[in-house]
């Protein structure tokens, strides 16, 4: 449900996040339990459950996290070093938050 769901209520300022990004789409900031050095969640303003769940016109919204995924591993210096975007997707797939995100993840260090 959209009213109890946490990124809905990050996405409307009524639980605090620093934003690294925000556009009229989507915000940008950091996930609270990193996988990483770099681990940024781009999670979409409109409340969608999870990609299971996308309809034909959230088309822009999945291409527009994409984009600005790739503007943020510039800024946060593993645009060249490298990095993963990954959509988990329900239980099964490690989707704990049923609000659709795209985790930006990188900045280990080569061995």
């Amino acid at each position: 449900m959209p009213g109890e769901c946490i990124f809905c209520k990050i996405v409307n300022r009524e639980m605090p996040a620093e934003f690294l990004y925000e556009d009229e789409a989507c915000v940008v900031f950091r996930d609270i339990h990193p996988a990483a050095p770099v681990h940024l969640l781009l999670v979409p303003k409109k409340h969608i459950r999870s990609v299971n769940d996308l309809k034909d016109e959230d088309k822009g919204i999945v291409s527009h996290l994409f984009l600005i995924a790739r503007d943020m591993a510039k800024q946060s210096g593993v645009r060249d070093s490298g990095y993963k975007l990954l959509f988990n997707v329900e239980k099964g797939g490690g989707q704990v938050i049923f609000h659709l995100h795209l985790h930006l993840i990188g900045g280990w260090k080569k061995p």
